[in-house]
């Protein structure tokens, strides 16, 4: 059964605007994220923190709690299966939390294309 929908839309230029890249991505991602990052492009670099961002947002909202001190941006991780498909891997307080709502199966898609970044997010209960 269905717990939760979250979509999240995010204007590129917003990631490309920031001062300082390394600071943002040690704020929202998580070492695992971050090791991802390392392996980048300086422009793929940009696309790579604006689908992050979206997919957490997107999330965050699944969830029902949006981003709050409740919920943290590095405890929603974002990572790729070997054939690149992105997979959500709550971490720390999120993962309990989710457990204790019964949430069992997670779906998340990213996207890009020029000027934006978008993603999607289902969770489902057991």
């Amino acid at each position: 059964m269905i717990f939760g929908i979250g979509t999240d839309i995010l204007k590129i230029e917003r990631i490309q605007a920031i001062d300082s890249l390394d600071k943002f991505a040690s704020k929202i991602l998580s070492n695992n994220e971050s090791k991802l990052l390392e392996k980048l492009n300086d422009v793929k670099k940009i696309n790579y923190l604006a689908k992050q961002f979206a997919g957490k947002e997107a999330i965050a909202k699944a969830i029902g709690r949006g981003i709050t001190k409740d919920t943290k941006l590095k405890e929603i991780e974002i990572l790729r299966d070997k054939n690149g498909k992105p997979t959500f891997n709550p971490v720390g307080s999120l993962k309990a939390y989710m457990d204790n709502l019964g949430i069992a199966k997670t779906h998340v898609s990213l996207s890009d294309e020029k000027e934006y970044a978008i993603a999607f997010a289902v969770l489902e209960t057991k």
